[in-house]
């Protein structure tokens, strides 16, 4: 567990803001004999954040697997896996007010999946799967919180989803330099009730609603998806790449794009949305120096995304049971090209990567139907990597990361309307934070008899942001108490965090 506290640069909230979050890893594995060996892991996590009258806000996930591997001989593998997940997210405000409430919203995913991989011949490798998820999606639980909240339970309707797919892929080595990996995968998508859907008509205008029963398949979404990647190596040290992928996502996630809304929700394709598709194309070159010990790349990329979804402006989503009604669809692009050198022997290792990129939307009623930056877009990024063998019980490593800042609608100007502050917000991801970047660095002690015995565990003593670079996480505007025609913003942001971990291994 590591337990922290966020900064703010508003001195009356100075040590008041709290956090704490904590990970749980769990990894078993068990050999019955050659052909059977079967694996369990485990994840247990979760975020806390609060802040005096501005929200509290968590959010953690849980997850669990069981895979089954088998041998049925050299050239046939198995790999029989069950899974369970589970996101889930609150946000609301401080207790104890009139309006005081707390939204809570998850995602819940439990299926099985079956792979093989068939070994041909030597040249040749076939590998193919099929995997069944069940999915549930709370949008939203709304209730108020404290003694004095005037705000009665109110309930967003829940989703559920049956999602099915199955693949087949082919990888061929045509003489020493060449090789090809093409495939294809089929997907079905199923809502299912119960639930109510709500019809909206082309100004998005509730028309209709219908419900269905527990077990009502309502909608189907089937897809198919092919790749192909080529490869050529032309000598020992060069190879090039191309690769062309055709993907659905049939579950997308909207967010709001305001300074100090950390308000996510997941949506499923429905009859209102559609799943997401997306084209990608790489390609890139491969140099290796001094016998492999150096690796290097440059590698460019396209995609083309369609049927993306945002919030459309001034979206109300608070005790608003017609989100789908919230929703816009467009297309959105991204494209760049990532540099990578990697040094892979020796007892300092690490790798520098620098990535140009520029990601955009463009969806009709939102932002006048004009482009606009994607919430991820960050033309500039780079990060270093250094791991430095001390000892073979020490070892030190360092990580540092630069970006460009994350685009955010900001207010630009304000209007006072009977005596009210209303804010006018700029266009859509019109702004950015600051730059990020900051410093992680880390100690690992190894135990004494870490290559012998049944057990084995390591210290790792790390301090996140060792610089104590203040990058902003939210910001947040506030009314001047004593100047209420005054606005001033409130920046958020993490400090040095030390943390301790012990990893047991037997």
């Amino acid at each position: 567990m590591n337990i922290s506290a966020p900064v703010s640069e508003d001195k009356k909230d100075a040590g008041k803001i709290k956090l704490y979050f904590y990970d749980a890893n769990l990894k078993i594995s068990h050999r019955f004999d050659e052909n059977n060996r079967l694996y369990i892991s485990g994840y247990l996590g979760r975020d806390v954040l609060k802040i005096p009258d501005l929200f509290n806000m968590g959010f953690g996930n849980r997850t669990f697997t069981l895979r089954w591997n088998h041998i049925f001989n050299p050239k046939l593998f198995m790999n029989l896996s069950s899974v369970y997940s589970k996101y889930d997210y609150d946000l609301g405000t401080s207790e104890n007010e009139p309006e005081s409430w707390i939204w809570k919203s998850s995602l819940e995913d439990l299926g099985a999946k079956a792979d093989f991989s068939w070994y041909i011949k030597p040249e040749q490798t076939f590998q193919f799967g099929v995997q069944s998820f069940y999915h549930s999606f709370n949008p939203g639980t709304i209730n108020g919180i404290g003694d004095q909240s005037l705000i009665s339970e109110y309930l967003l309707e829940k989703n559920h989803a049956l999602e099915h797919a199955g693949y087949l892929s082919f990888q061929h080595h045509i003489g020493e330099k060449f090789s090809v990996r093409y495939g294809i995968r089929a997907s079905l998508f199923q809502n299912i009730g119960e639930t109510t859907v709500f019809h909206y008509d082309e100004s998005y205008e509730l028309t209709d609603s219908v419900h269905y029963n527990a077990g009502d398949i309502y909608k189907n979404y089937l897809g198919l998806e092919p790749r192909i990647g080529l490869n050529y190596t032309i000598s020992d040290e060069w190879a090039v790449k191309l690769s062309y992928n055709h993907t659905r996502q049939n579950i997308q996630q909207a967010s709001a794009s305001t300074a100090g809304s950390p308000l996510d929700i997941w949506f499923p394709a429905s009859p209102n949305i559609k799943p997401q598709a997306a084209d990608q194309f790489s390609f890139g070159i491969f140099r290796n120096f001094k016998d492999d010990m150096f690796q290097t790349s440059v590698e460019a990329y396209y995609k083309k995304m369609k049927h993306t979804i945002d919030f459309a402006d001034h979206a109300e989503l608070l005790l608003n049971k017609y989100l789908e009604g919230e929703i816009r669809e467009g297309t959105s692009h991204a494209k760049g090209i990532e540099f990578l050198v990697k040094k892979t022997e020796g007892k300092l290792q690490g790798w520098l990567g620098y990535t140009l990129s520029k990601t955009t939307r463009t969806i009709p009623g939102i932002n006048e139907g004009k482009t606009y930056p994607a919430p991820y877009d960050k033309p500039h990024h780079i990060n270093i990597v250094l791991n430095q063998e001390v000892s073979k019980r020490v070892s030190i490593s360092a990580n540092w990361v630069y970006a460009t800042g994350q685009p955010v609608t900001l207010p630009v100007l304000r209007y006072e309307i009977n005596g009210a502050i209303v804010p006018y917000y700029s266009e859509r991801n019109g702004s950015r934070y600051n730059d990020y970047h900051r410093l992680d660095l880390s100690l690992v002690l190894r135990g004494k008899n870490a290559d012998k015995g049944f057990w084995q565990g390591e210290w790792v003593f790390s301090v996140y942001n060792a610089y104590f670079r203040k990058n902003t996480w939210i910001l947040n505007f506030q009314q001047d108490e004593q100047n209420p025609e005054e606005t001033y913003a409130e920046k958020i942001y993490f400090p040095i965090l030390p943390s301790i971990t012990y990893n047991l291994k037997f």
